[in-house]
């Protein structure tokens, strides 16, 4: 295993790609600490680590899939979001409307031009969401704000050009983080914009290890005793042996996601045999290779976020709580309740068949078949072979969507059957841990293939 580490480290064009990808990574972080202009963040801070219910969650999940964090007033605060609220957006608007969908089919020039509405609509949307979020930070607590502007800038003419700076330098570092992703994939090695969502949540494992381990006292940080002992004194406490199966879990629901995200149903494949001359075409055998997890992370994100809402807007209705059938209504749908999780697994099942319809079109792939001179043994080309596609993928979509559940409403069950913190259950499942491994393993891929193509032993070959 070293020596295919150090092979990386002997192609010059491979190292200069992977040391220009960490350059830009470290920049990102950078960023992360540059604070915003007139913020009282040591305010804030304390504000933020008392936040509960649906506020906190939305704080979360924001930060899960961003590469920013809401909850600390930087300069990448909203982080990639934007981008991929727009890119989600031009994806579902290309399904309906057919100017998009003929600009998918102009090859090059068509891409083009949906980058440049996909940019414009970034923007768009990173104005609405800084605006709201910068008033709810600065305007005082009695105009529903928190009341975090510095003194002396909470009001009058001075409050108004420090809000529309503000404003504009959130839009900027969202921009700026979209434009660190392209030299990634231009000048780096992978995906840039699923690189900068990745460290942003491998970058809170520390937070996390701490929650986990360590008591916060006056003096620093203390290893819990209760590490020492077996049994624990219940509640959180995380005992000696609640920390081993908390291990063996983690490594096992890794190895199950990479298994089910590498997974694939191959249909064989068979070109139609034909003779020019003396030389005979044709007539080999391939696979066409369909993923049991088709859908990727999205139907988990908008699950989610359809979750989120519903919580969010009964909180803001009960702001008072005095409404004892409001609470009711928050309580079951938080992320600790059953009927919050049975809703969570059918809004993925619906998410996964929604996602995978809009992203796959038997048809299409049935009619290229047919152009190719391809078919599906014991099939017809045309619509007997679409039928076959989308009765397979059907049935794979099925089982891929039962996998996303799971693995959705695991960091659920630990953090309530464990009564384990939630930021040490959400690395055991959920959208953090499909990304992260989804990008790991494309990563590995690709580096790989400058492997092999200069005749070196993959990462992964043995």
């Amino acid at each position: 295993m070293m020596n295919q580490l150090k092979s990386i480290f002997l192609i010059p064009e491979l190292s200069k790609k992977i040391y220009f990808t960490l350059i830009i990574l470290a920049v990102y972080r950078i960023g992360y600490f540059i604070p915003l202009p007139v913020v009282d963040h040591v305010e804030m801070a304390k504000t933020m680590s008392n936040q509960t219910g649906a506020f906190s969650q939305l704080l979360n999940f924001v930060s899960q899939f961003s590469g920013g964090n809401l909850s600390q007033a930087c300069i990448f605060a909203l982080g990639i979001m934007p981008y991929i609220s727009a890119s989600i957006i031009m994806q579902l608007l290309a399904a309906v409307v057919p100017s998009l969908e003929r600009l998918q089919k102009e090859g090059e020039a068509g891409r083009k031009t949906i980058n440049r509405r996909t940019r414009q609509l970034t923007v768009a949307i990173c104005l609405v969401q800084s605006v709201f979020w910068v008033r709810h930070l600065m305007a005082p607590a009695s105009s529903g704000g928190l009341g975090l502007a510095v003194a002396g800038y909470a009001s009058g003419s001075a409050y108004f050009f420090y809000f529309i700076s503000t404003v504009l330098v959130m839009t900027a570092g969202t921009m700026f983080l979209m434009w660190l992703g392209e030299q990634v994939d231009e000048y780096g090695i992978g995906n840039g914009i699923s690189l900068i969502i990745m460290a942003g949540i491998v970058c809170r494992i520390p937070d996390a290890t701490v929650a986990l381990l360590f008591d916060v006292t006056e003096t620093g940080y203390v290893l819990k005793s209760s590490l020492y002992t077996l049994g624990g004194t219940g509640g959180s406490d995380i005992s000696f042996e609640k920390l081993m199966v908390l291990g063996i879990l983690f490594i096992a629901v890794v190895m199950a996601v990479v298994a089910i995200t590498k997974a694939q149903r191959r249909i064989p494949l068979q070109s139609a045999r034909h003779v020019k001359g003396r030389r005979v075409y044709g007539g080999t055998r391939a696979n066409l290779p369909l993923k049991v997890n088709q859908a990727g992370v999205m139907p988990v994100i908008f699950a989610s976020s359809l979750l989120i809402l519903p919580n969010l807007f009964f909180s803001i209705l009960n702001s008072s709580g005095s409404s004892s059938f409001l609470r009711g209504l928050q309580s079951s749908l938080n992320e600790r309740s059953w009927t919050y999780n049975v809703l969570y697994i059918g809004l993925i099942y619906f998410f996964c068949y929604f996602w995978t319809a809009i992203q796959f079109n038997p048809k299409d792939l049935a009619n290229n078949l047919k152009e190719h001179g391809s078919f599906i043994p014991g099939y017809r080309p045309g619509k007997r072979t679409a039928d076959y596609l989308e009765k397979v993928l059907m049935r794979i979509t099925y089982v891929g969507a039962a996998f996303l559940a799971i693995i959705a409403i695991i960091p659920n069950i630990v953090n309530r059957a464990m009564d384990v913190d939630y930021r040490v259950a959400s690395f055991y499942g959920g959208t953090g841990l499909l990304i992260v491994i989804s990008v790991a393993l494309d990563l590995v891929q690709k580096i790989n293939s400058h492997l092999v193509m200069r005749n070196y032993t993959g990462l992964t070959d043995e």
